[in-house]
């Protein structure tokens, strides 16, 4: 009969931040190993405490199906001879299987009868196949460092106090990172830290809810974000709940308990930007704001107990937020003791990579750049040289310093002290947009140039030294580099050439190991192929992408543009026989030994279909002529479509290599012009035989 399994590793304080993971890689590890072994089960489901992880198995088999195999030997005509005795290829056979020819069986196939072998192998108890699933889906946890403790050589994330394995209301017995499997686990920490059974897997959720622990991370994560939005609008605020700071507060509570404490209010005085880092990074707290999204003297912190007397607690909280809040205003009102400019002198003394000079040295680099780029961005030259020469001075100040994730931010509330151009300050912000997937990116013009202009220099110079990324190890985070470049261009419409960005931004360093010519073909390979992933999320197939590549491109925005034109023409009936014509066209062209001319004669035109052809292409060549200029690749391609009957009435009805060389001359030409025409928007030749 079908049962539950319950396994719970029990532990110490598992990691807050990897807990989400690690339930759902326990999770899908148990899966795996039950479907390996070819057990059926109904619904499971992962749990996540603190101190636990679990996997409850609903209606699991309660052994393996038998498995029946069949191995056919010889056909029966060879098998024995005239006087019926076997043959050695029987005795072979027979042998090979442990029987004897007697206890073979025959069968009828298509082929006449055949010996045959059939064994039924009883299947395991599913009892006894668990403890090694758990183990294995225990050992395939994506623990980047794991520990030991005690004398034992055995290694998890954390030390692990208990195990629980029941299948049905039966102990499985095993032993899992050396200890005994049982039905005994532990409540809360301080509400109830003793020992409890669970009777069966179905109750486990239920029993430990008696015991004060919310085993349902899910569970948990919506109580504490209900809690938190109902606190906030009670003091007429709304809570902003920063996703991953809600998993994490989510796996430091076991029993969650959302109280709201007051800080002074003339904190406010400091940027709200650090208040929100200072009490959401060290303090695991929510922060609140009015209806205008401005910040109040409020937060939200979760307990890990329901205290008798709540506001102790919040004292408690109040008491350590102050200090931190304090340190926050302290440095700002030091760090505007000098401004941005000033700063930038100790920038000669941080290194940003031995071979690249300092950080001074990059913004250097950075400014002349962003002079350059400015024009092609509709920026001022003035501005975005200024904005980069401060770029990284709010690195040396003691807010960052203490607050890494607020570079950028505070750089522009100095810049605005200082009495910068609000463009200026603006770009120190948007420098380093976008920040993460999804995030926006610059929108300034000055913003847009200084984001570009910083990412190219690190791109230029981490190839030129030889140091690219490898497989997995991207310390110069130079994929997100690139993609930020390629998005800033695209959603910004910015339409610059690359290879020219890239040119002007190796010729401002020195002393690199590859040439500049190589770095740049480097480096413009390896940004340009960050568009394959980008259009593979929003399903355009590669052969698109191929298409467009084909004519070497070196204009992001353009490239964009056609990939956008391509892959709605490969979605029109036409496409598909235009594709396979153009690959027949630029086959049959390459066998030629000369460059083909694309001057048509018209005296030589013979064969209705050709002289239907030819006079649409010219007719085409004018249209699209006002198209090319103005770049509308999609309407280029849907003038175009109308080419398709013409086209397969040609190939159907002229015979391209007529023995007539002037006829043949005059029919390539006709073909020269056609790829002519597609290819001023891309090698549609390579969406052929493709799905």
């Amino acid at each position: 009969m079908k049962q539950d399994f319950l396994v719970e590793i029990g532990t110490e304080e598992l990691p807050p931040k990897s807990l989400k993971t690690l339930m759902s890689a326990f999770t899908l590890g148990i899966e795996a190993g039950l479907n390996k072994a070819k057990l059926q089960h109904a619904a499971i489901r992962g749990y996540a405490t603190p101190r636990r992880l679990a996997v409850l198995v609903s209606a699991l088999d309660p052994q393996q199906a038998d498995i029946e195999t069949e191995r056919l030997g010889p056909a029966v005509a060879a098998a024995f001879d005239s006087d019926g005795a076997p043959t050695p290829p029987a005795l072979g056979f027979a042998k090979s299987c442990g029987l004897s020819v007697e206890e073979l069986e025959q069968t009828e196939t298509d082929k006449g009868t055949r010996l045959v072998f059939r064994r039924v192998e009883e299947g395991l108890a599913t009892e006894a196949l668990l403890p090694d699933i758990v183990s294995k889906a225990l050992k395939d946890l994506p623990i980047a460092r794991r520990m030991r403790w005690g004398a034992s050589r055995i290694e998890f994330v954390r030390p692990v106090h208990w195990i629980v394995m029941l299948f049905g209301k039966n102990v499985v017995p095993g032993s899992i990172m050396g200890l005994e499997s049982g039905r005994t686990t532990l409540g809360h920490r301080f509400h109830s830290n003793t020992e409890v059974n669970i009777s069966a897997p179905a109750d486990y959720a239920s029993t430990l809810r008696q015991a004060s622990v919310i085993a349902d991370f899910v569970e948990r994560r919506s109580l504490i974000e209900d809690g938190i939005n109902e606190l906030a609008r009670g003091a007429g605020g709304h809570a902003v709940i920063d996703t991953d700071l809600l998993d994490e507060v989510t796996a430091l509570n076991e029993w969650p308990v959302p109280l709201m404490g007051r800080f002074d209010e003339h904190f406010l005085e400091v940027p709200a930007e650090a208040l929100i880092s200072s009490m959401k990074e060290h303090q695991k707290y929510f922060h609140v704001v009015d209806g205008s999204d401005q910040l109040m003297p409020l937060f939200i912190t979760v307990a890990n107990i329901d205290s008798r007397d709540p506001a102790k607690v919040v004292a408690g909280n109040e008491k350590v937020i102050r200090p931190r809040l304090s340190d926050a205003a302290f440095f700002f009102k030091t760090d505007k003791n000098s401004s941005l400019e000033q700063r930038c002198e100790m920038l000669k003394n941080v290194v940003f990579q031995a071979k690249l000079g300092t950080v001074h040295d990059k913004s250097q680099r950075v400014a002349a750049l962003a002079e350059y780029l400015a024009p092609s961005i509709g920026a001022e030259p003035k501005l975005a040289h200024r904005a980069a020469i401060l770029s990284k001075a709010d690195l040396v100040t003691e807010m960052v310093q203490e607050f890494a994730d607020l570079q950028g931010t505070m750089g522009r509330y100095y810049a605005q002290h200082d009495g910068e151009d609000e463009a200026v300050a603006a770009a120190l912000y948007e420098q380093y947009l976008p920040r993460f997937a999804g995030d926006k990116v610059a929108s300034s013009s000055v913003g847009a140039t200084l984001a570009i202009a910083d990412r190219l220099d690190t791109l230029t110079g981490i190839f030129g030294i030889k140091q690219p990324p490898t497989g997995s190890k991207d310390p110069f985070a130079l994929r997100r580099a690139s993609l930020a470049v390629l998005r800033t261009l695209v959603e910004q419409g910015i339409d610059i050439d690359l290879k020219l960005a890239l040119d002007k931004a190796l010729s401002l360093h020195d002393k690199l190991s590859l040439s500049a010519e190589e770095t740049s073909e480097q480096v413009l390979t390896y940004m340009l192929e960050r568009f394959r992933s980008w259009y593979e999320e929003d399903k355009i197939r590669p052969e698109v992408f191929f298409a467009v590549m084909a004519k070497s491109p070196t204009r992001p925005l353009d490239i964009h543009r056609r990939v956008q034109a391509v892959n709605g023409f490969s979605q029109l009936p036409e496409a598909r026989n235009l594709a396979s014509a153009n690959k027949r066209v630029s086959n049959i062209l390459s066998k030629q030994d000369s460059e083909m001319s694309t001057t048509v004669d018209a005296s030589l035109l013979l064969e209705p279909a050709e002289k239907a052809l030819a006079e649409q292409l010219a007719q085409l060549s004018e249209t699209l002529k006002p198209l090319i200029v103005d770049k509308d690749y999609s309407q280029i391609l849907q003038q175009l479509a109308q080419l398709q009957q013409p086209v397969d009435d040609f190939f159907d009805q002229v015979m391209v290599m007529a023995d007539d060389l002037a006829l043949r001359q005059n029919r390539l030409a006709i073909l020269s012009q056609l790829r002519e025409l597609f290819l001023e928007v891309a090698d549609v030749s390579l969406l052929a035989n493709t799905k």
